[in-house]
């Protein structure tokens, strides 16, 4: 399987059908603490806008939701993992990515046997409160040659200069969220990371 070299995560259907539409191949649906019913309905909005534009949706966390709307891709981070039905996500047909921080989640995630392994914080992060330390490019080499042939996506600080160190290293995807969220100018942003990953497409 081969992912789009951009990743983009959003937390939102509204960012969705804003970014997407500009030629983003590959978005991630991550969204925290909303009820089911605002949750299936941001996943059906998100699902029309990525058919509508040839892009693949990734919903994040809800596995359950996600089999019964009908999504073909689900990531799960290792909390998440622990409580799903793996059984259920594959009978279904569904794609599985799995988040993973250090060798002993790697070892837990690749027992699941996923469609895709992430690593991360590659560089700091200010998304969220990290308990591991920044892994650096050079553990992305690393991680490459224990997931291999499994594509591998980077994650955690990065930006339009850094991805020539994420995919010398070994990432097959670059995943992004505040540096195009928190951008004044999101849609530029969103084309110039379409524009710099081109090479990698």
């Amino acid at each position: 399987m081969k992912l789009d070299p951009f990743y983009l995560i959003v937390d939102s259907a509204d960012w969705i059908e804003r970014l997407v539409p500009l030629g983003v191949r590959l978005v991630q649906l991550r969204m925290k603490d909303l009820p089911e019913d605002r949750l299936r309905a941001e996943i059906r909005r998100a699902k029309t806008a990525c058919a509508a534009a040839g892009c693949q949706l990734i919903v994040n966390d809800y596995w359950q939701i996600a089999i019964e709307e009908g999504c073909d891709f689900v990531h799960l981070g290792q909390e998440d993992l622990d409580g799903a039905d793996i059984a259920a996500i594959r009978a279904s047909g569904m794609k599985l990515g799995l988040s993973t921080h250090d060798a002993a989640e790697l070892e837990t995630a690749l027992a699941a046997r996923p469609d895709y392994i992430a690593l991360g914080p590659v560089w700091p992060t200010i998304l969220k409160k990290m308990k591991w330390a920044p892994q650096g490019v050079e553990r992305l080499a690393d991680w490459k040659a224990r997931v291999a042939p499994l594509p591998l996506v980077a994650i955690g600080g990065l930006n339009p200069d850094r991805l020539s160190a994420v995919f010398e290293n070994g990432a097959d995807s670059a995943a992004v969220v505040t540096d195009i969220t928190l951008n004044a100018d999101p849609e530029a942003r969103t084309r110039e990371w379409i524009e710099r990953t081109a090479r990698w497409r």
